[in-house]
This record gives structure tokens, C-alpha cells and sequence, in this order.
């Protein structure tokens, strides 16, 4: 169970863990962006046959959403598509937050590792390629919102396997009508597996 740093793809991960173990195979349970940090199972030799029913699992996220700014990927680290200097109150923010708990249609980033035809959304993106994608229900089973300053806001999500948090921030921002998007991330459990247990990078160098 690695606590995956910030900047590397969940591929890098593995492919490190990979090689510092010998394993003949390895894989991941669940692709974390190059900006996330936090629980990443991965699954080495034998293993690996395991996945298709550890991707079935919920999650729970730590996030930071930033509200007045929108851009392509859907986080700080896109292309700024707006901003805007008008925010709502506390309230109505929190409010906003809460509607989005339960069962909602999300429809996935093009910055994202999902394949469609059989190529990763996020290759067609960086090639300047935009595709329909179909909205696709998934389950908010709690959020916890809590004020950081009048723009960002922390974000504790239960949620169910194929959440985007970066999609999340965003429709909240829209919701709000000032926009939004995903500053930081921590996944800090995924199924049984949590953060507490999590070995980081740097201890397997």
C-alpha cells in the first residue's frame, strides 16, 4: 500500500515499485493524478489477478477546491479557462456542497486516464482532441466542507469508485455560478486500505 508523492503518475509508481522489489508484474488498484497524493494498492506478480475486484471499492478524499477559476483539466495545474471575483457566502457554499451528496451524474474530464475506442482520454487531450463523453452515475455518500479563506474550501468525500474530485469541484463551482476547481488532493482510503498504513516511496529507496 504506497502513499504516492506528489508529481509522478501512478504508472511511475509502479513502475518503481516494480523494479525496487524485482517483481515480474505489478499493477494499481485505482490511477491517482500526478498532483494527488496517498493510498495507492499496488499489486505485484500473482496478485495482479486481483484487480478487477479491488477497482470495485469506495473511496474517501482529502481536497482542496478553489472556487472563481475554472481550467481545462479541471485543477490548478490546466490552462485557465475563467475567473471570477464574485464569491458566495459561506453558507451558500456549504450548501452547494451538500447538494451533490447522494446519487449524481458526472461526466468524466478529458484529462483522465479513461479510454474510449481504446485510447486514454488524457493522450486525445494533449493532442487538442475533445470527444463526447457520456455522463455516468456515481454515489456521494458524505461530504464534510469546511472554509480555508474566501476562495478555497477543504473537502472530506466518501464516495464510490469512478468519482472524478476534479469533476466534483468543478460542478460545485459551477452550481455556484463562480466556477471551480481542484487545488489539492489526498486520497486517504481506498476500500480497507488507509493512509495510516500506507508505506511512502522513499522508504522502498
Amino acid at each position: 500500500i504506497l502513499n504516492k508523492p506528489e508529481g509522478i503518475t501512478s504508472q511511475q509508481a509502479v513502475s518503481r515499485v516494480k523494479r525496487l522489489l524485482g517483481a515480474e508484474k505489478a499493477g494499481h488498484t485505482g490511477t491517482l493524478d500526478p498532483l494527488a497524493t496517498g493510498v495507492l494498492p499496488i499489486l505485484l506478480g500473482r496478485a495482479t489477478k486481483a484487480s478487477e475486484y479491488m477497482l470495485t471499492e469506495d473511496k474517501h478524499y482529502i481536497a482542496k477546491m478553489r472556487l472563481g477559476i475554472t481550467s481545462d483539466t479541471e485543477d490548478i495545474t490546466g490552462r485557465v479557462l475563467s475567473t471570477s471575483s464574485v464569491i458566495p457566502s459561506e453558507s451558500e457554499v456549504l450548501s452547494a456542497v451538500q447538494s451533490f451528496v447522494g446519487r449524481i451524474m458526472q461526466t468524466p474530464p478529458m484529462y483522465s486516464a479513461l479510454k474510449v475506442g481504446g485510447k486514454k482520454l488524457c493522450d486525445m487531450a494533449r493532442r487538442g482532441e475533445q470527444i463526447e463523453r457520456e455522463a455516468r452515475p456515481v454515489q456521494i455518500y458524505s461530504i464534510n466542507a469546511a472554509r480555508l479563506s474566501d476562495v478555497e474550501y477543504s473537502l472530506s468525500v466518501h464516495c464510490s469508485k469512478g468519482t472524478y474530485i476534479r469533476t466534483l469541484c468543478k460542478d460545485i463551482g459551477e452550481a455556484l455560478g463562480c466556477g471551480g476547481c481542484m487545488a489539492e488532493l489526498r486520497r486517504v482510503q481506498a476500500g480497507e486500505y488507509t493512509i495510516e498504513e500506507a508505506v511512502p516511496l522513499q522508504i522502498l529507496l
